[in-house]
């Protein structure tokens, strides 16, 4: 049985020296409405035009419903939508603008590496079973203790809708045994008798959640009838730390045919963030 407590919730006002105390403490950083309402709206327009009207803004609630049938990562309805989604250049270039970059460099207390790796999240409900279960980024993403995950709400996100959960204090003990697993990812990360306490909250639109590489995390269940939860992430690291080479693909691109940068760059106005990977000096 778990009992789940409240995110610590932190300020970019706070010391630096506090955050990044807390940061190694914590295993995670939570930020309340740090993206403006404004520029949420515009991105969440963006990837709901995408989807073929199966997801459409509720006029009443304000928020992601499902048209069409419930889809997971990997499903058939997924494999059509989701390479127009990578190919939104303002989806990649949100990551890179000034003050997601400033909130990545508070955090690190340097310069920072922001992978070429974008990921959107869509949860229908509809599929209980496949939430992503829990895992730490270190073993997905072959990283490294400076790497960091950063995850964005798009709109306000209750119980219902799937929170992501992280299990404080779990980064310190390095990277865990793995099983197979149902839910996005495949995989599973040992826990440990003893941990039963989780950190999880209810997020507004624009709520910030940086994570360690070794941060154990899952994703809850959406329970709605309707609802579709979307929020968007990516990784980032101390810039010269070592980066696999798997990170340098679009999400996805492993498995979705015809689904690489070629593709994704093609209809982009600008080449600022295109291949801007391929000098980083430590790629293995």
């Amino acid at each position: 049985m778990s009992d789940n407590q409240a995110f610590v919730v932190s300020s970019v006002n706070e010391e630096q020296e506090q955050l990044q105390a807390r940061f190694q403490e914590l295993g995670y950083l939570f930020f309340k409405r740090y993206v403006p309402d404004a520029t949420c709206n515009d991105l969440l327009a963006s990837l709901l035009a995408q989807t073929g009207q199966q997801v459409a803004l509720d006029p009443a609630s304000g928020l992601p419903t499902l048209r069409g049938r419930p889809f997971v990562e990997a499903d058939t309805d997924w494999d059509i939508i989701y390479p127009r989604i990578q190919a939104l250049e303002e989806f990649h270039g949100f990551f890179h603008t000034r003050p997601m970059l400033d909130l990545m460099r508070l955090v690190s207390g340097t310069e920072v590496f922001v992978y070429p790796m974008k990921m959107a999240r869509i949860s229908t409900p509809g599929k209980i079973g496949y939430e992503t279960p829990p895992h730490q980024d270190a073993y997905s993403h072959h990283a490294g203790p400076t790497m960091a995950g950063i995850w964005v709400a798009l709109h306000d996100i209750s119980a219902p809708m799937g929170r992501v959960k992280v299990l404080p204090g779990s980064h310190k003990g390095g990277v865990r045994k793995v099983f197979k697993a149902a839910g996005v990812g495949g995989v599973q990360c040992e826990i440990y008798p003893d941990e039963t306490c989780w950190h999880v909250a209810d997020s507004a639109r624009g709520d910030v959640l940086i994570f360690h590489s070794a941060t154990v995390h899952k994703a809850e269940p959406n329970t709605t009838d309707s609802t579709v939860r979307m929020s968007v992430d990516t990784r980032f690291c101390d810039y010269g730390a070592p980066v696999f080479s798997t990170n340098l693909e679009p999400h996805h691109g492993w498995r979705i045919d015809g689904l690489d940068w070629q593709r994704v760059y093609r209809d982009w106005r600008h080449k600022d963030y295109q291949y801007y990977w391929k000098e980083y000096p430590n790629l293995f």
